[in-house]
């Protein structure tokens, strides 16, 4: 175990107590070259700040849309009708998911910026069917990022569930069916109590990745207009590199860690009930 500690305490821990340290000063990129400590004060200044509860509640939004819904239960409904395709069906659907999953972020971020920009693929068609377009990225920008991150990440929920949906005996749903149980009840009360683990793990592993979704929305929108699409990492992002204000920037980052460690003690606890 001593090779891996060192290395996890090399790359992991020494670079999160550097950040802790930066945190607690009002080090800046440009200006003066020292930093000097300054305790709370940049904590404070975010709970303070509006820009940051307005980045808080995007994120939060941004997370539940894209991730604990759109990904979770696409990629669940996706499994599903996947195993009852044929084996063509599996293997074509299967290709296009995953294509948009292994595509690089920055890629993806063009590819949806393009069908949702006013020009775009979208207002295209709904022109074409005549009904009403707009400009997706000014009037619903978080919407249209979280969609764009649905589209993207669903694949690894899809490819979750369909090892959970595999080792679901098919004589318990088959014995549900001969008992009169429809589609839906054998859903609910056969099959998702038995891949509850998996969701568990599914929706732990999405959040903390949608958490930090940065490139994706940066590519897209770079948080506006105004701040209608700055999460928590484009905050961040704004305010360390930009504004210059590496403290300040380092403190956003620490409460996005405390953010997603809340989430990790959260799921770990419900999985472990279920234990």
């Amino acid at each position: 175990m001593t090779p891996a500690t060192v290395l996890l305490l090399l790359f992991l821990a020494g670079p999160i107590g550097y950040c802790v340290w930066i945190a607690f000063t009002d080090a800046q990129l440009t200006g003066a070259s020292g930093a000097r400590f300054i305790g709370l004060d940049n904590f404070r200044r975010a709970f303070a700040d509006p820009d940051f509860r307005g980045a808080v509640w995007l994120t939060l939004v941004f997370t539940l849309v894209s991730a604990v819904i759109g990904q979770n239960t696409l990629g669940l409904a996706l499994a599903g009708l996947m195993r009852a395709a044929s084996r063509p069906v599996r293997t074509v659907t299967g290709a296009l998911v995953i294509t948009a999953w292994v595509l690089p972020e920055v890629v993806a971020a063009f590819l949806l910026y393009a069908f949702f920009r006013r020009e775009g693929t979208l207002n295209a068609v709904l022109d074409w069917l005549h009904l009403p377009s707009q400009n997706w990225l000014f009037t619903l920008p978080i919407l249209a990022v979280s969609f764009a991150n649905v589209w993207r990440g669903t694949a690894f929920s899809m490819l979750i569930y369909s090892a959970a949906l595999s080792s679901v005996p098919r004589e318990v749903t088959e014995a549900a069916e001969v008992d009169g149980a429809g589609g839906v009840r054998r859903l609910w009360h056969v099959t998702l109590p038995m891949i509850r683990r998996s969701i568990g793990t599914n929706l732990m592993l999405n959040t903390l990745s949608t958490l930090s979704v940065f490139g994706l929305i940066w590519a897209m929108t770079r948080g506006g207009p105004g701040n209608r699409s700055q999460t928590l990492p484009v905050f961040m992002y704004d305010q360390a590199f930009v504004k210059s204000l590496i403290g300040y920037g380092t403190a956003v980052a620490l409460l996005l860690l405390l953010v997603g460690a809340l989430f990790s003690v959260v799921y770990l606890r419900l999985l472990k009930a279920d234990v």
